[in-house]
């Protein structure tokens, strides 16, 4: 079972309009509501891929109960830990005259520190029956920089596979309890190297540091160049077919279902970075976010090239 981690989940809901007129009446053309958070984008293509997914995080309010509904077609099983403040919702407007988005994100409601102690009794019995456990995205007010620090803690105590997907301090602190694997960005390895990371070999050499730090697998996304795992086994760099892609959000999210789904069925490096890479590459052909087709995976999977590198 792979177990998933949204902190800060939320409903996603996406406007289409026209054209987005500031101070005036805007009439919305199309609209789609979708359970949404990082974590919860990882939740639905490791089921889509056939693997059992069980989400947990935090909601709240009818909201929350939307949440959780939205997750039941894709046969996510849901576990979170409830309060009754409403889950937030994160609204992005399309207009479709000027081809711009634009994103109203709400903050969301305030977790104390005893409700966060009660998520950890919860999660401890989660971590219990899972293969893997996936972390992802921000953490709500009232959460400092150790939360993603004790739950990768407790994961590691309980001797499982965890994979952290942060940012910025919860990052930072958070591979200090040396999680198995993580993906930074590029802005991500400089903060935590201090290296410039201006080239291939740079980037390499930082990301090699950080697995001196005790992080198994260190994957970098290169964008259209693919992407690069360091691990025990060596320096492994993947590299994807052309493709027309749709909608390149979330796909960051989609790899990390692609690790977690090659961790549990304990795949060797390459098969994992090989199925991570393909469930990227095919949800970026799909328009819904967190969202691919098999067919699709399975066209791209034996195109994908993998490398050694020395």
């Amino acid at each position: 079972m792979i177990l998933t981690v949204t902190l800060n989940a939320a409903i996603d809901k996406r406007y289409v309009v026209e054209e987005f007129r500031i101070g005036e009446v805007n009439r919305v053309k199309e609209c789609a509501y979708t359970p949404g958070g990082k974590g919860l984008n990882v939740s639905k293509p490791a089921a889509i891929a056939g693997a059992e997914v069980v989400a947990t995080g935090f909601v709240g309010g009818h909201a929350g109960n939307y949440i959780e509904d939205s997750l039941k077609p894709f046969h996510v099983t849901s576990a979170f830990y409830h309060l009754e403040a409403e889950s937030r919702s994160c609204i992005n407007i399309w207009d479709e005259a000027n081809k711009v988005q634009t994103e109203f994100l709400e903050p969301g409601f305030t977790v104390t520190e005893e409700d966060f102690q009660g998520f950890m009794e919860t999660f401890k019995e989660l971590v219990q029956k899972a293969d893997v456990v996936s972390m992802s995205g921000s953490v709500p007010k009232g959460l400092d920089g150790t939360a993603y620090q004790r739950l990768v803690k407790i994961v590691k105590d309980a001797g499982k596979k965890v994979i952290l997907d942060t940012s910025g301090k919860l990052l930072e602190m958070g591979i200090e309890a040396c999680p198995t694997m993580i993906k930074p960005n590029i802005d991500e390895i400089r903060m935590l190297t201090g290296k410039s990371c201006d080239n291939m070999m740079e980037m390499i050499e930082a990301a090699k540091e950080i697995h001196r730090r005790g992080v198994e697998i260190v994957a970098v996304s290169l964008g259209g160049d693919g992407s690069f795992v360091v691990c025990d086994e060596g320096i492994y760099q993947a590299k994807v077919p052309k493709i027309d892609a749709v909608n390149t959000v979330g796909c960051g999210d989609s790899m990390i279902a692609g690790f977690a789904l090659g961790l549990s069925e304990g795949m060797g490096i390459e098969g994992i970075l090989r199925k991570a890479s393909a469930i990227s590459a095919a949800a970026a052909l799909r328009e819904e976010t967190g969202f691919f087709v098999k067919e699709d995976m399975e066209r791209i999977f034996p195109e994908v090239v993998i490398t050694k590198l020395t």
